[in-house]
């Protein structure tokens, strides 16, 4: 039987519903999606989509480590905008985050958010 459990981190924002920053199951990581929210005010970031995807991917950093991994253990994304057209930008940020090979992802529009925030993103992680 595969051991569950939950992971979270002071540097990502934390849950405010009945779920987890992230769950441990097997070998693997689920993170929960991450919106653009400052851990440490539990604000929005300000700015544009640039801006609010580089907190999402710091906010996805800080929980990966509270497991013991790194970006590079990202197998898997799923990216949620509001707005298709933010799609280039959003891009350009993201690849910064991840080396080569980049992790599988689906980026699907979507017609809100929480927040209203520009972006969101979940993620699956192997674990050593």
């Amino acid at each position: 039987m595969s051991t569950r459990a939950s992971v979270s981190s002071p540097d990502a924002p934390q849950a405010i519903g009945p779920y987890s920053q992230a769950i441990r199951a097997g070998n693997f990581l689920f993170l929960s999606g991450q919106i653009p929210l400052d851990p440490a005010t539990g604000e929005v970031v300000a700015g544009d989509v640039r801006a609010q995807t580089r907190r999402v991917l710091d906010n996805m950093a800080g929980v990966l480590s509270a497991a013991g991994v790194s970006m590079g253990a990202v197998v898997k994304t799923t990216v949620f905008l509001i707005d298709l057209a933010d799609f280039t930008a959003m891009n350009e940020v993201y690849a910064t985050a991840f080396e080569t090979p980049a992790p599988a992802r689906s980026t699907v529009q979507v017609s809100r958010l929480p927040r209203d925030v520009r972006v969101e993103i979940e993620a699956i992680a192997l674990l050593p």
